[in-house]
């Protein structure tokens, strides 16, 4: 079996997260391999749409990556609450998914994994998050049209059969469950089409139910929904499924990232997967005891690019998808 061989760290961060608080994350897919090309993914377009599941990575290889990134920052008193699988891609698309978490389990710290939810109506992959504490699934539309639209899936997706299998998930999951739906500008959000979400989130009945924005840049010309449309969303939506229930995902969630030891290895990891506004890396880099003479190198060299985005400036990684 032949693996994906890149210059990407693994593991990165902690990062701080609005849903996770410090999140460890690990990045288990190569740039792009995805289900879906989503107009609003901050990662770039999707290189390699797939839905078929195979091993990226060895599993001893993430595990190791993992211990020794655990230890480094316990020698520097970081916190960690969650180890979430967020990476470049579809993190359900890693078949050694459940022997990774079965290893991870060991180190006695909460996991997480934010997916598209597109694979969810394989049986395999709805087993393979059976172990994890806490599952991050992106509804962002259950009508058909909006859907291709958004997310823009492989040509053999079915949305009913993804949907299906959610609510089969959560049939038999133990851990808490959350969702996210991305609101979206130039969207025909009718209210019917959120009454239909609305509806179906009421059936799943997660833990919480998040209404989100982009916040960082978008490798499109995409913008965020507009307040109306943002506050009528939360309106019905509290009204169908619950004011305890429902939460906007819509603020910056900071700038406590965690130094490692390796100040070009943080900044290029983190802004693989998690572009980084301008404060943050002027953070992360005080951490260090180091100079924007850094991030002027990294982008002399092409492997950081700067990105502006809703008046802000942020820093990402140089990837192919972003080309």
């Amino acid at each position: 079996m032949e693996y994906f061989k890149d210059d990407k760290e693994i593991v990165f961060g902690p990062v701080p997260s609005r849903r996770l608080g410090k999140s460890l994350g690990i990045n288990n897919i190569p740039n792009k391999f995805c289900s879906y090309d989503c107009v609003y993914c901050q990662v770039g377009r999707t290189l390699n749409k797939t839905i078929e599941r195979q091993a990226f990575y060895k599993v001893e290889d993430i595990i190791q990556s993992v211990e020794k990134r655990i230890i480094n920052l316990k020698n520097r008193n970081e916190k960690i609450d969650y180890i979430t699988y967020v990476p470049d891609g579809e993190p359900t698309l890693d078949i050694n998914l459940k022997k990774e978490v079965e290893e991870l389990k060991k180190l006695n710290i909460p996991i997480a994994i934010i997916t598209n939810t597109s694979l969810m109506y394989r049986e395999d992959v709805r087993e393979d998050l059976m172990d994890f504490d806490l599952v991050s699934l992106k509804i962002n539309a259950v009508d058909g049209e909006l859907w291709k639209i958004i997310d823009r899936p492989h040509d053999e997706l079915n949305l009913k059969d993804i949907l299906n299998g959610i609510l089969k998930f959560k049939k038999e999951f133990k851990g808490k469950i959350i969702t996210e739906t991305m609101l979206l500008d130039e969207i025909n959000y009718t209210d019917e089409v959120i009454m239909d979400t609305a509806k179906f989130l009421k059936k799943l009945s997660p833990n919480k139910c998040y209404i989100s924005i982009p916040i960082r840049p978008p490798a499109e010309k995409i913008k965020p929904a507009n307040e109306e449309t943002i506050n009528r969303v939360f309106q019905i939506f509290s009204k169908i499924i619950g004011l305890d229930k429902v939460e906007y995902l819509i603020g910056y969630e900071g700038n406590e990232f965690a130094y490692s030891g390796n100040i070009e290895e943080d900044l290029l990891s983190i802004t693989s997967v998690h572009p980084m506004r301008k404060e943050g890396v002027e953070e992360l880099l005080k951490k260090a005891g180091a100079g924007w003479d850094i991030v002027d190198k990294l982008i002399k060299e092409n492997k950081l690019i700067k990105l502006e985005y809703d008046d802000n400036i942020f820093y990402m990684r140089k990837l192919k998808s972003r080309l």
